[in-house]
């Protein structure tokens, strides 16, 4: 699992180039997610990778709707996602829950998987984070 997720980390690096605040970002939700996996019975791989790859969409968001909104990160974000996870070697299997948990993860209960439930905390719990440091700061 390690070699996969170092393969998506560096993927997601790459896509994002110098976006290091998206890169902060996801490095910090892939800490939460892993930290909850440790308490909670979630498939590592699908909940790593999404953690990873679930704010891929946000330069394509932005570049063809103006605009980073959730709803517009979840419809660009698993065609880019499912080519990153192709091209690393992913799972096939695994691939399409992934995506599921990337399309929807600005849209609580829709997915009602634990694997959306760990990927959706860890993000809240990052985002929750930023707003205290930036009221703070």
């Amino acid at each position: 699992m390690k070699t996969m997720k170092n393969k998506l980390l560096n993927e997601m690096e790459s896509y994002f180039g110098r976006d290091e605040k998206r890169i902060n970002h996801a490095r910090r939700v892939l800490d939460h997610a892993e930290q909850i996996l440790a308490r909670e019975a979630g498939d590592r791989e699908v909940v790593v990778a999404a953690a990873i790859l679930h704010d891929i969409g946000i330069h394509a968001a932005e570049k063809k709707h103006g605009s980073t909104a959730g709803k517009f990160q979840e419809i660009e974000g698993p065609p880019i996602a499912n080519h990153i996870l192709r091209r690393a070697g992913f799972p096939d299997e695994k691939i399409s829950e992934v995506l599921t948990i990337i399309a929807h993860h600005h849209t609580p209960g829709v997915v009602k998987t634990t694997d959306f439930k760990i990927l959706y905390e860890a993000d809240r719990l990052v985002n929750i984070e930023d707003e205290k440091n930036s009221r703070e700061g």
